[in-house]
């Protein structure tokens, strides 16, 4: 193996192992917004959830089976939005994690379950080989100010998806650009498709590109192509790909879809 191949390999398998593990998410059963749940009552979810402004109150009785903090509950909690790993947000119930989450002022908690018939059901992630030709220089070049374009979400629903600039590469000896999120640490995010989506892939990825240096060159590497999370549950609220984002030429690498 090359030193890249291999590579790859282990990257793939360290992704195989994260979303597999007993968080990940392939056990996210169920996401409620609770401006769907007026009463605060959410479907098999003990105690009482309701949107207060900045958090979530939670109402419980000790016969409700919570824990928060990892201290069985009884009363009334503010609930802040989980930002860290599932395993770590405050409220359980059992071995079952309620995570809220705020999307656009709109509160929700998210179930995540390690017994999830989809994490039962797990068999691996399709993914092509490390190729060198799908591994190519690019150029980002950023807005004047950051973009917010309304794209329609897997939910169902539309949001904002923030946008800093745009990057540029070429591939197959095709020019492409592709709009991109910068991330906290600098990095950059795309949400794409291309001529394979629907056809042997999932119908659109994520393509995630290391921070560019001070004159904008970045590594594009569709090798590391990943299936968004709605791949994996049908819960999640992945952005589709916003306009222009949609490559017309076929890139048959990377993460394609599950076994």
């Amino acid at each position: 193996m090359t030193d890249a191949s291999d590579q790859w390999k282990q990257w793939h398998e360290r992704r195989t192992e994260t979303v597999s593990a007993p968080y990940g998410p392939l056990a996210l059963t169920g996401t409620y917004w609770l401006e769907d749940y007026p009463e605060g009552r959410i479907p098999d979810i003990p105690g009482t959830w309701t949107a207060d402004g900045d958090a979530v109150v939670l109402t419980a009785a000790a016969s409700d089976g919570l824990t928060v903090d990892g201290r069985s509950f009884a009363g009334r909690v503010r609930l802040e939005a989980d930002t860290g790993p599932v395993a770590d947000a405050r409220v359980a119930l059992g071995e079952r994690r309620l995570a809220v989450l705020v999307r656009e002022g709109a509160w929700g908690v998210r179930e995540y379950d390690p017994d999830a018939a989809a994490r039962r059901a797990f068999r691996g992630i399709a993914a092509t080989g490390h190729d060198p030709r799908w591994t190519v220089p690019g150029r980002f070049t950023p807005y004047a100010e950051e973009r917010t374009v309304r794209v329609p979400n897997a939910d169902g629903r539309e949001r904002g998806l923030g946008l800093a600039g745009e990057l540029t590469f070429t591939l197959a000896g095709q020019e492409s650009t592709l709009q991109v999120a910068r991330q906290p640490d600098g990095a950059l995010w795309a949400v794409f498709a291309d001529a394979t989506s629907g056809h042997g892939s999932f119908r659109f990825r994520f393509l995630y590109s290391g921070a560019p240096d001070a004159e904008g060159r970045a590594t594009v590497d569709f090798n590391r192509a990943v299936l968004p999370p709605c791949a994996f549950a049908d819960h999640f609220i992945c952005p589709f790909p916003p306009p222009g984002n949609t490559l017309d030429l076929a890139i048959p690498a990377g993460e394609r879809a599950l076994l």
